[in-house]
């Protein structure tokens, strides 16, 4: 019985965890619904608490060189204190909704569950679920505006963000557009927005690279002089006259 508790410690015969989900696919601020399915092992086992940590990536710049940092987005408590038996299972429903900061899996960006069981002195069985993160119809509507533009979505990428971008995360998603056609075609190199998103409004910060014109230009250029960064808030109400919105503010410092 000793050698069977020390095996189990080391995760060998040990406990084993599932999650399955409602839906692979969610929008920003969703409830996330599904369920935790334990398997005892070959020993019974107290399980201290049973957690969900909804995790991401982004980029952190050290010494000129970008490393991949994970970031825990939230985590939340599926169960207290239980005793699995050998062998037996258990199942345990969970619902929570998604953090509106939640990254949208667009480009390099990935989001996951990690569900892990925390039992003294053992390796924590751990599984690892992706979702696909929609964008909530605020910033759908913002992607669709750009579009109507002439702008062509570039590139997604979670970054390390400066400390006076922060809010409660370390990062954030920057969008990257190109001017593919349209009034702006010629005008900008590109355009960058980042989403600080809530339950009824969206603020958006724009970063505008104008296209560099004669030696003045590529001065500017050279230097980072070129870019204009304008922030704006809309609401639901305001997505008709979003495109508007959009071009007036890029009009007015292009």
């Amino acid at each position: 019985m000793l050698f069977k508790k020390l095996l189990s410690s080391i995760g060998i015969g040990a406990a084993t965890v599932d999650t399955k989900l409602a839906k692979a696919q969610y929008v920003q601020g969703e409830t996330v619904e599904g369920i935790v399915d334990i398997r005892g092992g070959s020993i019974e086992q107290h399980i201290d608490e049973i957690y969900l940590a909804l995790v991401t990536t982004y980029l952190r710049e050290i010494d000129d060189k970008k490393h991949e940092e994970k970031a825990v987005l939230a985590r939340y408590k599926v169960s207290g204190s239980l005793t699995i038996g050998p062998n037996e299972t258990k199942t345990i429903p969970f619902q929570f909704a998604l953090p509106y900061d939640v990254p949208v899996t667009l480009g390099s960006s990935r989001v996951w569950l990690q569900t892990g069981l925390d039992i003294k002195m053992a390796l924590d069985p751990q599984d690892r679920d992706h979702l696909a993160i929609e964008p909530h119809p605020l910033v759908a509507a913002f992607l669709e505006a750009a579009r109507q533009l002439g702008f062509r979505l570039h590139h997604v990428q979670c970054e390390q963000a400066p400390r006076y971008w922060q809010r409660r995360l370390p990062f954030v998603q920057e969008f990257e557009f190109k001017p593919a056609s349209g009034p702006f075609k010629g005008c900008l190199d590109e355009l960058e927005a980042i989403f600080f998103l809530s339950e009824n409004s969206v603020e958006v910060l724009l970063e505008i690279d104008r296209k560099a014109r004669g030696l003045s230009g590529l001065f500017a250029e050279a230097l980072d002089m070129d870019e204009t960064f304008v922030r704006f808030t809309y609401g639901t109400g305001d997505i008709p006259a979003l495109p508007q919105l959009l071009a007036d503010a890029i009009q007015k410092y292009s």
